[in-house]
């Protein structure tokens, strides 16, 4: 047995382990090997790359990456199916079984910690054993737990419930992720890659666009999954950049979910439970922002300049 899962093959390994696919840890499996190859090729995968995935499920797109010749770091919430992986690349591309670990457990609770090998001694979610305990070599992917360099790029097929914060958890927790591909509900994805003064454009596109500067790669059909969500997908593609500005982070990051709190009022208003009015119009004069504009017009690097301009007053 060997290559890439097909709709038989996802619904066996399904089985094989009493899986019923649950919209809590928004399980829809990818069951066509074309847009696999399409998701490794957008994302960039080449021989040699450390790759972070999160929910991997039943193995479609790990085996695609392995086949592209990748070292994967796989996160997983569901133990059937973090048990199950190891197993599964060993029946089908057995040559790449060195180059995959598994962690069993929260990708938002993941942290550099447990990348560089203290998995056994820490907690996600509860458990951050990295599991490998279907064969011979799987526990020999476990023992050589990031020898490696720690995986510079992250390619997943996102739970819709919780795409925009592992996003950004990792983007913040790991300085070593400088690009990747996340396949998410196209709704997220037009809002993660609006520009300012787009209707979507919101928290999500601002924090982002402080870490990255990303695009939207294309859709992808509900079709190609099991079982078929009611809405279609979106590929999100990103490339880490420097933040536009030496202010602190959270205190940007204030500011942006102050100013979207409420959508319709003008920043002087809406920036009111930081500061006094008085403060508020003083720093947007000194950002060099209209005293009538709203969050949806300000770019990252402005809502920046609100920060430092109001926290340096107070």
């Amino acid at each position: 047995m060997s290559g890439l899962l097909n709709p038989s093959a996802v619904r066996e390994l399904a089985s094989s382990v009493g899986l019923t696919p649950t919209k809590r840890w928004g399980q829809n499996f990818v069951v066509d090997a074309n847009t696999v190859r399409r998701l490794v090729t957008l994302a960039g995968v080449e021989s040699g790359d450390q790759v972070l995935e999160v929910g991997p499920g039943l193995g479609s797109l790990t085996l695609g990456l392995l086949e592209a010749g990748a070292s994967v770091v796989a996160v997983e919430i569901d133990a059937k199916l973090a048990q199950l992986l190891p197993q599964t690349v060993a029946q089908r591309l057995p040559e790449a079984v060195g180059r995959l670990d598994v962690i069993e457990g929260d990708a938002l609770r993941l942290s550099p910690v447990i990348l560089r090998g203290a998995s056994e001694a820490s907690e996600v979610a509860g458990s951050a054993t990295a599991t490998a305990r279907q064969s011979d070599q799987a526990d020999h992917a476990t023992a050589r737990r990031m020898t490696v360099a720690p995986p510079a790029k992250l390619v997943a097929n996102l739970p819709y419930n919780v795409a925009v914060p592992v996003v950004l958890t990792l983007l913040e927790r790991f300085d070593d992720l400088t690009d990747g591909l996340v396949m998410v509900q196209l709704e997220v994805a037009r809002r993660l890659t609006a520009e300012p003064g787009s209707k979507v454009y919101g928290v999500p596109s601002a924090k982002l666009a402080w870490f990255a500067e990303a695009e939207f790669a294309g859709t992808v059909p509900a079709s190609v999954f099991w079982p078929v969500p009611n809405v279609e997908s979106g590929l999100v593609r990103f490339t880490r950049h420097n933040p536009p500005s030496a202010t602190p982070r959270d205190k940007v990051f204030a500011v942006i979910d102050a100013a979207f709190a409420q959508r319709r009022k003008m920043l002087r208003s809406a920036l009111a439970p930081l500061a006094s009015s008085q403060a508020v119009a003083s720093a947007l004069d000194e950002a060099g922002v209209e005293q009538t504009a709203r969050g949806e017009t300000c770019t990252v690097a402005q809502f920046a300049a609100i920060a430092q301009a109001l926290f340096s007053e107070q």
